[in-house]
């Protein structure tokens, strides 16, 4: 199925003014933070699922979407091979039961906003045989267990299910795993409250990160269930050695490494039940050795007063995040673009949204841009680059949540509401610059060197200049 339609919002992001409070800075390095709100039951809204019809998603003006897979079984991340082909990870996976009435009440509203599809647990391969946009969906491995996040190392598939790390074999054009995976390590599976297993790979190839999200939303199951949770782990890639990378991240749930710095970037859902617009989702660095709050405190030193035990020194050790995406928009995919994106959002991360439940004014359901410059995030509020996921009369159409940049520009979009695969493309893409022949070196390596002036006695050719980074 492909549905394909230009559809314009000008991009710019609009501050929240959430019921009907005085504005407030909600993004970037320095949210303002209220006082945190505590009552019985936690504000609660998952707007109910509506069919798109004859609707589409809304981008920036000179892009298309298009819908290029549907019918999937809860897609949620994805990779782009190295021939184009684009691979999903099917699945939905936890085991949680609820620990009091209220967690009765949440789970049945969050369950209204999501799909009834049963989860795939799965890997469904795409393919543009011949460029026309039409791409074929093929099973490629079956079996697994809520597979999430993926990762492709020389040859090496590594897929991170809800339980376990295991590795494909992979040669480019495969349309089909060879056999079952190896289980390279295991991962922590208990209770799974968040189940979900974000990776990236470094830029060497030799570790890959796994996001693992905590067991509670801030310890209600005790610290017990919280062993090995709210971290970011190394892997050694071959061996499946590991250690804790950084710690104090509540829930992970997206992973990814900055060109050219190699810098390890995550995108993280923190704690509900203290207002509409605590506790600010976050998109930050990741440290090796940091520790960032979780459960103590919150966006740096806040305490949360709901811990007990306290631990002052961990407050006092707690890593501020780098950039405020806003309270409950449930980030779950972020990748950093290319200059192939359009000179707007050449460089800079997508973020997926998945959208809220913890508030009555829903946000997120949309796909977000934070601009950056010279390798450093720059100032001012996300601009919003897909929307149009929630109707006029508050009924969601679809929820994002993976996003995988295509060098040669393209956005893919996982939806696990549409239960399908979007992709945004330039409708004019910028033209790689060819090399120019009238370049000083060009003409260095094509002038005459008459029989008299021999390497050694001709003058060194001056150095051109070397273009700036912009």
């Amino acid at each position: 199925m492909k549905l394909s339609r230009v559809c314009y919002v000008t991009p710019l992001s609009m501050l929240l003014v959430a019921g009907g409070a005085s504005a407030q800075q909600l993004y970037g390095p320095n949210p303002d933070l209220p006082e945190p709100q505590r009552g019985l039951l936690p504000e609660m809204t998952v707007p109910e699922p509506a069919e798109w019809g004859d609707r589409m998603p809304t981008v920036p003006e000179g892009y298309t979407i298009s819908m290029i897979a549907s019918d999937l079984k809860v897609p949620r991340q994805t990779i782009m091979l190295p021939n184009g082909d684009i691979l999903v990870a099917e699945g939905s996976g936890g085991n949680a039961p609820a620990l009091k009435p209220k967690d009765v009440i949440a789970g049945y509203i969050k369950d209204q906003g999501n799909t009834a599809v049963e989860s795939g647990d799965r890997l469904t391969l795409l393919r543009d045989e011949n460029g026309d946009g039409n791409y074929e969906q093929m099973i490629f491995a079956e079996n697994l267990n809520a597979p999430y996040g993926l990762a492709l190392v020389d040859g090496n598939l590594y897929v991170a299910n809800q339980d376990a790390l295991v590795r494909f074999d992979y040669e480019e054009g495969q349309t089909e795993a060879s056999g079952p995976p190896e289980v390279i390590a295991q991962l922590p599976a208990e209770i799974n409250h968040h189940w979900t297993k974000a990776m990236t790979a470094s830029a060497d190839g030799e570790y890959l990160y796994v996001g693992i999200g905590s067991n509670s939303n801030i310890t209600e199951r005790g610290m017990e269930a919280e062993i090995d949770r709210a971290e970011v782990w190394e892997i050694n890639a071959e061996t499946g050695a590991y250690r804790p990378y950084a710690t104090g991240l509540r829930n992970p749930t997206a992973l990814t490494i900055q060109p050219d710095t190699d810098q390890l970037w995550a995108v993280v859902n923190e704690r509900d039940e203290l207002g509409p617009d605590l506790v600010p989702d976050y998109l930050t660095t990741v440290q090796e050795g940091g520790f960032y709050g979780w459960p103590y405190s919150y966006w740096g030193q806040h305490v949360d007063p709901r811990v007990r035990p306290e631990n002052p020194e961990k407050v006092e050790a707690a890593i501020a995040p780098d950039y405020s995406l806003g309270s409950h928009v449930a980030p779950l995919g972020v990748d950093f673009s290319t200059p192939a994106m359009g000179e707007e959002y050449a460089e800079g991360v997508f973020v997926g949204e998945h959208g809220s439940w913890n508030r009555t004014d829903p946000v997120g359901y949309k796909v977000s841009f934070i601009p950056f410059s010279n390798g450093q995030i720059s100032d001012g509020d996300p601009i919003d680059f897909v929307t149009g996921f929630l109707t006029d009369d508050g009924r969601a159409l679809g929820r994002p949540v993976g996003v995988t940049v295509d060098p040669e520009g393209a956005l893919i979009i996982a939806d696990d509401l549409t239960n399908a695969i979007w992709r945004v493309t330039p409708d004019n893409p910028p033209v790689a610059q060819a090399p120019d022949a009238e370049t000083p070196e060009a003409e260095a390596s094509e002038a005459d060197v008459s029989e008299t002036d021999t390497p050694e006695t001709q003058a060194p050719a001056e150095e051109p200049e070397q273009p700036s980074d912009t």
